[in-house]
This record gives structure tokens, sequence and C-alpha cells, in this order.
């Protein structure tokens, strides 16, 4: 029992930050988990399949208006004990509303036989209570069938936007992961050149102490050095920026933590492997053609709707009342059919401004269309172009780095064999990592632009 209560005292006494730690969950992730898991989580995706699943009902509710519908009621009613005198001057028959005759024939007699002439007493009305039952059916209304249809395809397009919400999800997570990627790469980079400055700068340290080196060299070293690490302390804290969106862009708490699995170098490889461009490219396959051309449908049916309006509508009803507590002087029939057409006459001109409004937005929505479809072709173009510029410029640092590189190490065994000075050394390090730099900058210009294409032409 001591024992046990110690184990409660440490409990209470660890720090929250300590057992939210140990509940913390980690997410080793590929570009391809990544994108698969972005698109099971991600908000706004989840939100725009939520929207697509309303249209669904929608279609149901308007579907339903076609169905039989049944309404039930029950009536409560009390006169407050109301008095009625029902008699005839002139010889007329005094009526007993709580007390009729009823003739062979099932038909009303006016009154018992009373006194002849006079009054009869007064007759207090009862309360009632009365149930009622009502089925309806609706038999033909032009805009029903108009809605349902319009009603669909308003379905169609919000099903066509869930996949271009997952295009724009996959391009956003795909470019995240690789901005994160490039910029992990530049930090190896700058720690590798800070290891090999910080070995530089103590042999100059050594060679200033023994009096060969001088002053000068050692503090433009330093200064070096210095200016390295600003640079990675900055691309430290824009990683951590970069993975907080990818976090967000994922669905995942601000606290989750998140590693990424896949290498940059063996992204560039599968990356060159299937980098063709240039392939029969169908633009009205690409899914911004496919939603306007759905608005364009859904337009025509929107005025097929309005021109339904000047249609009849006809329904067919039957009504069943059953009276529960009611006076005798009850006329109302239990059961009721019928049918009901409603003609549209004049409305003073709305239904024609109506029709005209859904006809110039039909009209707006085809130029829209139209516009999109230029669009596309025109960012074809340019897509290519970028792609085409991209490649050639990161094939060119790719050498330039190899070049520099060269150049570095050999300035480097010069300067520890005394024959360059540290403005060379620094100079051609700085050479060096501006070439570094400038291919990684390149690279995921290239990844972008790769991208871009694969999304124009559905294959993100």
């Amino acid at each position: 029992m001591k024992v046990k209560r110690i184990f409660i005292v440490l409990a209470l006494l660890l720090p929250a930050g300590i057992i939210s730690a140990q509940l913390q969950q980690s997410y080793r992730l590929t570009l391809k988990q990544a994108c698969e898991y972005a698109l099971q989580n991600n908000k706004s995706l989840l939100n725009a399949k939520d929207q697509a699943a309303s249209s669904r009902e929608k279609i149901r509710e308007s579907i339903a208006q076609g169905f039989p519908q049944v309404t039930s009621s029950l009536d409560y009613m009390t006169y407050f004990n109301y008095e009625m005198n029902f008699s005839f001057g002139g010889g007329g028959e005094a009526i007993d509303i709580n007390n009729p005759v009823f003739d062979e024939g099932d038909r009303v007699v006016l009154g018992s036989i009373g006194s002849m002439f006079g009054s009869s007493e007064p007759i207090i009305m009862k309360d009632q209570l009365t149930g009622n039952i009502q089925v309806s059916q609706l038999l033909f209304s032009g805009q029903y069938i108009a809605g349902v249809k319009a009603a669909r395809i308003a379905r169609q397009l919000a099903e066509q936007n869930v996949v271009a919400s997952e295009f724009d999800i996959k391009e956003n997570v795909t470019n995240t992961y690789f901005l994160i990627l490039t910029t992990e790469q530049t930090l190896k980079i700058i720690s590798e050149n800070l290891n090999n400055l910080s070995t530089i700068q103590q042999h100059t340290n050594n060679l200033y102490k023994a009096g060969v080196a001088e002053e000068t060299d050692v503090d433009q070293i330093k200064i070096t050095v210095s200016q390295l690490k600003n640079s990675q302390k900055a691309l430290e804290r824009m990683n951590q920026l970069n993975y907080n969106m990818l976090k967000f862009q994922l669905g995942l708490p601000p606290d989750a933590d998140v590693a990424l699995v896949d290498d940059l170098n063996r992204v560039m490889e599968l990356f060159q492997a299937g980098a063709e461009v240039g392939a029969d490219y169908n633009i009205t396959g690409n899914i911004n053609y496919v939603m306007m051309e759905t608005q364009v449908q859904l337009n025509k049916k929107l005025l097929s709707l309005q021109n339904m309006s000047y249609t009849p509508t006809l329904a067919a009803f039957y009504n069943y009342t059953e009276k529960f507590i009611t006076t005798a002087f009850d006329l109302t029939p239990n059961h009721l059919a019928g049918f009901t057409m409603s003609l549209p006459i004049f409305t003073g001109g709305m239904r024609r401004a109506q029709v005209a409004q859904a006809r110039i937005n039909l009209e707006i929505a085809e130029r829209n269309r139209d516009m999109v479809k230029d669009q596309l072709e025109l960012q074809k173009n340019q897509l290519l172009f970028s792609y085409q510029n991209a490649l050639e410029n990161y094939i060119t640092q790719k050498e330039n780095v190899a070049i520099a590189e060269r150049v570095y190490k050999s300035i480097q065994n010069k300067y520890q064999q005394g024959l360059a000075s540290s403005l060379d050394l620094t100079q051609a390090n700085s050479n060096f990592l501006n070439a570094e730099n400038n291919y990684i900058s390149a690279m995921h210009t290239l990844l972008q632009a790769k991208i871009s294409l694969d999304k124009l032409y559905n294959k993100l």
C-alpha cells in the first residue's frame, strides 16, 4: 500500500509535458503516403465531400416531392358553452341539433317534432375533437421534372468539385513535401560546409599562433563561419514553418511529430525516369474544363425550369376525417377525394423576367467555358516553356556544382600548402556554396514545373 501511494504521488508530480509527449503521435510518411493521408483528413477536402453528400440528399429531397405525401392533424375546439336557439316563427318546427332524426336514407331531418309554434329550448354547443389524415399525390408538374434534373447535375458538379479539390490538395502537399526535402538538403550542405570551415579556421589559428598566417586571415574565415551559422538558423526556422504548413495540409494537429521518409536524390531519380512531357493533351479532360461544361448543362436545366413555370400543375388528394367529440349538428363528411389543377395566368411579367435571367446566365456560363478552354491552352504552353527552362537550368547548375567543388578543393589544398591566401579560400568556398544553393533551387523549380504539368494533364 505504501509503494502504491509513492507511485501515485510521482504520477501527480510528473510534468504535463512528459505525459503529453508520450501521447504524441508520430508519422513517418513517404510522399505517396502523405498525399493519401491528406485525401482522407484534409479539412477543406472533407468540407467539399460533405457538400457533395448534401447535394445527394438534395436530389432525394427533390424526388420525394413527387411521392405520395401523407399528413395528419388533430384539432380540438371549444365553444365555451355557446348557446344556439333554432326556432322558426310562423309555424316552423324547432330544431334540436343534439337529437337529430334520420330517415331510412340516412338523411338528416332538421329537428324533432316539438312545439309547432313558439321557440324551442336553447342548444349548448359541445366541444369538438377531430382527427384528420390527408394523402396527396403530384400527378404532373413541369417544374418538378426540370427541378429533379437540375438537382442531379448540381450533384454531379459537387462531385467534380471534390475531384478538383483532391488535385489541389495533392499539388500543395507535394510542393510542401519537396520544399522540406530541398530545405533539409540545403541545411545538410551548410552543415558540411561549416564543418570544413571550422577545420580550416582551427588550422588558420594554429598558423597565426606560429606566426605563419596573418590575423586578417583568421578574421576573414571567422566572418564566413558566422554568416553561415546565421543562414543555418534562418533556414531551420523556415523549415519548421514548412513542417507546420504540411501538418495543416495533412489535417494533423500542430504538435504532431512528422518525419519525411523519401530522399531527395531518390525522388529526383524517379522524377527523371518519368519526366516525359508533351504527350497528347486533351483539354476537355481537364477537371476545370469538365466543371465548366457541367455548369453550362446546369444552366440549361435552370432555363428549362423557368420555362416550365408556364405549365399547369396537377395533383390528387384524399382526405379522411374522424370526429371523436362533436356536436350533433355536423354535416362534414368523413371521406373526401378530388383533384387540384393550378394554371398560372398572369404575374405582371415576373415569369418572363425570370426566364430572361436564366437565358442570360446560360450565355455567361457558355462564354466562361470557352474562356477556360483558351486559358488552359495558354497555360499548357506556358508550363511547357517553364518546364523546359527549368530542366535546362537544372542541368547547368548541376554541372556548376561539380566545377565549383573541384575549384574549392584545389584552392583548399593550395591554402594548406601556403600557396593560396585566406581570401582565395573563402571566395572559393562562397562560390561552391552558392553553386550548391543554386542547384537545390533549380531542382525545386524543376519539381514545381513538373507538378504543375502533371496536374494540368490529370496525372498528379
